[in-house]
């Protein structure tokens, strides 16, 4: 089959890895004849214009990164309909494969496959990328044990054309910072989050969260606390629990400053644990002896089996045990059989020789069979045609849509292909059911070929931001930040200074469903509302602002239709306007309900009798 050619350069050989929002496939560069990693969005994503503005801008901004521990990408580009990015290919596995196989790994093997992660990040940060998405699925671990971030398709940059990005999908909630599971920016303490939480998994292999859902997940990361993970891995040092802990704090300020701190903080707790094993030797003779850092680790794996730096996925094969030697039978037995082994060589040897050729033409002659497996020099030998090459199996995609996912994984299954499931939040859609699946039903598949669809998480909730007290504007911005609606209302007050948030409904701390109306009340500052005078008589007026609490009357302007223009449309005596004096003796025009300081002096206009 001819294989699909990009822009007449890049040349597609197989798929390599998939995600909720493209796939990966090897393939190779033509004009400069090496080999790379292509990825392409899912065609469901090509109808969603901000997706792929997002697509273009992000890999031109990873393409700015050269790092070690980075993937270089080389390229972006479109060929048709198809948008693609050009990456470095990197042989290896990824992180979440070395766990899944050989976890928990190693102390010094761990923070020196972190320590190289947060360099990486610290770069990405350096150039004004968050990647947003740190787990070790996004991270490639060579054999020779270097890490390189992957995948920053959801990754935030000064390129972005805005602070967020709504329905972003990220596919996993179990190493999202909580300022993101709360909807709001990512900041270069949440790819240290991330981190803390990728360290915590590789020493324990367990996640620090986990929940029925995805919401139940990131409320945790929200509101609740990791267990400690050495009472999970007694191997892991006090000092080194004490900085993943510091990595999960749920404030960012909490959390180490900077990547390059971090990778700081593994470095040198690497070279202290050094130290403290050549200063006291015997202090860690009673534990079970760790791996040796990655710097020291040998090319090829101990004969005991032990772990080693190389990250080697299938399991070791084992080794027979060797029977136990029989006393009094070793020279012996070895004797009849050197005499067994020269016998059969001889006879062997005498067959390659021809002596025999023709011997038993007569037997074969009477009627006994030839064997086929020692043809005749002369004879011709005949092929038997091969049977022809029977039809490509194709299976055909059922329908989801009406089915949750256990049963959509099992209907897949059954035929042979491979379900991909990814979830998201949706309101209209009940939790566990299917939502929409990326290969239209009734489509052929050859058996293996991987079906992705998508899995309702229900109504997303969230944690209602704590207002009270703050500005208003901030206050708005943080609400309608994550996902939820702010209704202000402002009123007077005169124990809380304007612009100042004086209550909300609901309260902070409680989960709504994500579109839900948080009411919060604004504080006008120590104000009086001016009744409605204007319109009114003179007397009404007057009488009004004597019993008022607040508001004095200064004086009454009585105008004339010398003064006031269109004064036949007056009555006598009616009010026609209302001010406010300054301290600085200005005048300030007023209108009926206007608020106004407490104890400011009001002017009636009024026309002249």
């Amino acid at each position: 089959m001819q294989q699909m050619v990009l822009d007449g350069r890049y040349e597609l050989d197989r798929k390599v890895g998939e995600g909720g929002m493209a796939r990966v496939y090897l393939g190779r560069d033509l004009r400069l004849n090496r080999r790379v990693a292509i990825k392409i969005p899912h065609h469901h994503q090509l109808n969603d214009n901000d997706f792929l503005e997002r697509f273009r801008h992000e890999a031109q901004a990873a393409a700015m990164l050269s790092h070690p521990n980075i993937v270089d990408v080389f390229d972006v580009g479109r060929d048709g309909d198809i948008h693609y990015i050009v990456m470095e290919y990197v042989e290896g596995v990824d992180l979440k494969t070395v766990i899944i196989r050989e976890g928990p790994l190693p102390v010094a093997r761990a923070v020196a496959i972190a320590e190289q992660i947060a360099r990486g990040l610290a770069a990405a940060h350096q150039a004004g990328m968050v990647h947003r998405d740190i787990k070790p699925q996004n991270v490639i671990v060579t054999t020779d044990g270097q890490a390189h971030i992957t995948d920053f398709g959801v990754a935030k940059s000064h390129l972005s054309t805005a602070l967020t990005e709504t329905g972003v999908s990220f596919g996993t909630v179990d190493y999202l910072s909580p300022e993101q599971a709360q909807g709001r920016p990512a900041l270069p303490q949440s790819d240290i989050y991330s981190l803390g939480v990728v360290l915590y998994e590789m020493l324990t292999g367990r996640l620090p969260f986990s929940g029925e859902n995805a919401i139940a997940v990131a409320m945790k990361h929200v509101s609740e606390h990791p267990r400690p993970p050495r009472q999970l891995n007694s191997q892991i040092p006090p000092g080194l629990e004490a900085l993943i802990l510091r990595a999960l704090a749920k404030d960012p300020a909490q959390r180490p400053a900077s990547a390059a701190a971090f990778a700081g903080m593994l470095r040198d707790y690497d070279r202290l644990a050094n130290q403290e094993t050549q200063i006291n030797p015997g202090a860690v003779r009673t534990q079970a002896p760790e791996a040796p850092s990655l710097r020291q680790l040998p090319a090829q794996r101990p004969a005991n089996g032990g772990n080693s730096g190389r990250v080697m996925i299938p399991p070791p094969r084992s080794t027979p045990a060797r029977a136990k030697q029989q006393d009094g039978l070793g020279c012996g037995v070895f004797v009849v059989g050197m005499l067994i082994l020269a016998g059969v060589l001889g006879i062997v040897l005498v067959f390659a020789s021809g002596t025999f050729n023709g011997v038993f033409d007569g037997f074969f002659a009477g009627g006994g069979p030839r064997p086929t497996s020692i043809p005749d020099a002369t004879s011709t030998t005949t092929t038997t045609p091969e049977p022809s090459p029977t039809p490509e199996l194709l299976v055909s995609v059922p329908d989801l849509s009406a089915l949750n996912g256990a049963a959509a994984q099992s209907a897949l299954r059954e035929l042979q292909l491979i379900p991909v499931q990814l979830s998201e939040s949706n309101s209209s859609v009940p939790i566990g059911q299917v939502i929409s699946q990326e290969v239209p039903a009734g489509s052929e598949l050859r058996p293996g070929q991987s079906v992705t669809y998508s899995v309702s998480l229900g109504p997303l909730f969230l944690v209602v931001p704590d207002v009270i007290g703050i500005r208003g504007e901030v206050a708005r911005q943080q609400i309608e930040g994550i996902g939820l609606i702010a209704q202000v209302r402002e009123v007077p007050s005169r124990s809380v200074d304007a612009g100042f948030v004086i209550s909300q409904s609901p309260s902070g701390g409680l989960r709504v469903e994500a579109g839900n109306v948080v009411d919060i009340v604004v504080s006008l500052g120590d104000v009086v509302r001016l009744p409605d005078l204007i319109g009114l008589q003179r007397d009404q007026a007057e009488q009004i602002l004597a019993g008022s609490e607040g508001l004095t009357l200064s004086f009454v302007d009585e105008q004339g239709c010398d003064r006031l223009p269109n004064c036949e449309q007056y009555r006598p005596n009616e009010v026609v306007s209302a001010s406010r004096v300054l301290a600085s003796g200005e005048i300030i025009g007023l209108n009926n309900g206007d608020n106004v300081p407490r104890g400011s002096r009001i002017v009636l206009g009024v026309r002249a009798p």
